[in-house]
């Protein structure tokens, strides 16, 4: 049930519109149009301000019983204008409010110190805003639906800086990041990584050019090393594998084949013949083992493979004497 109440002196010390409207009657049946009164509902919500077309409307302070708390403008029982809410749990708002919801240029203090101020839409953040957080790192930028979205430079507090695009809260599309220590990535990210075509320079001039896959450095890449030496070839989460040629600073080559984990095993020819090596190993190995016992067996089958794959592998001299 609704009840009403006549302005207590209280609230006398308003000025401005309110000041100039007359006091809501007492009774509680009588409507409230174009005048300055309380009300408190039975759940113990409690709102002191103007009024119109019995409805919340003008300028008035809504206190809830959960202790959170809106000052501001109303239109139509709605939060609708410029206003304060402030939650029981210490966070603020500051600022346009439309339909009850926040909408426009506004500030939202969390609990925790992180403080946000710039546009919203529907109660979420939504246009040019900045994010500082409590440590003192910082987003300035676009957002849509609360996330960062479009172009944006986030800083951190220890320096290091991402400048380029967002989606769905993500670093996303073009950006350049610059490390404290004078590292730089300039190129494509997905979700947060690097991914796609981009260029990582360390601060002692060596040089990576190419291809990105979930933040590591896989696919086609040229990496050039501080006294001048160029690999060019393939990648694979950032160890040098597959094919590729090293290159002196003038171009002379030093070596060309095959990379392994970051390992050079040789040119194409001799890690095909290595290769046809192992598997000659593997085959004699296998038939020499495998004599006299029961291959049925599972147990005794994977010992027999374990064992010759590993001999084929890295053999002793003298099972490479006897195999080979």
């Amino acid at each position: 049930m609704k009840t009403h109440y006549l302005l207590a002196p209280l609230f006398l010390f308003y000025v401005g519109d309110a000041a100039a409207l007359p006091d809501c009657p007492a009774e509680s049946y009588k409507y409230f149009d174009n005048c300055y009164g309380e009300w408190t509902d039975d759940g113990g919500d409690h709102y002191v301000g103007e009024w119109k077309n019995n409805l919340k409307h003008g300028q008035g302070t809504y206190t809830f019983a959960n202790g959170n708390k809106y000052v501001g403008e109303q239109k139509d029982n709605k939060m609708h204008g410029q206003g304060t809410y402030t939650y029981a749990t210490g966070q603020k708002y500051v600022g346009e409010h439309k339909d009850g919801k926040r909408h426009g240029q506004g500030t939202y203090t969390f609990a925790d110190g992180n403080k946000y101020v710039g546009e919203w839409k529907d109660n979420k953040k939504h246009g040019q805003g900045t994010y500082t957080f409590a440590d003192g790192s910082s987003h300035v930028g676009e957002y849509k639906d609360d996330q960062s979205h479009g172009q944006g430079t986030y800083t951190y507090a220890n320096g290091q800086k991402y400048v380029g695009e967002h989606k769905d809260g993500n670093w996303h599309g073009q950006g350049t990041y610059t490390y404290a220590n004078g590292n730089k990535y300039v190129g494509e990210y997905k979700d947060n990584k690097f991914h796609g075509q981009g260029t990582y320079t360390y601060a002692n001039g060596e040089k990576y050019v190419g291809e990105h896959k979930d933040g590591y450095w896989h696919g086609q890449g040229t990496y050039t090393f501080a006294n001048g030496e160029k690999y060019v070839g393939e990648w694979k989460k950032n160890d040098r594998d597959g094919a590729a040629t090293l290159y002196n600073p003038n171009s002379s080559i030093i070596k060309q084949g095959l990379w392994a984990n970051d390992k050079y095993l040789g040119t194409e020819k001799e890690v095909e013949d290595a290769k046809k090596k192992q598997e000659k190993i593997y085959n004699t190995c296998l038939i020499d083992k495998s004599n006299g016992v029961d291959m049925m067996i599972d147990s005794i089958k994977l010992a027999v493979e374990d064992s010759c794959d590993a001999i084929s592998i890295d053999p002793s001299w003298y099972e490479n004497l006897k195999y080979n």
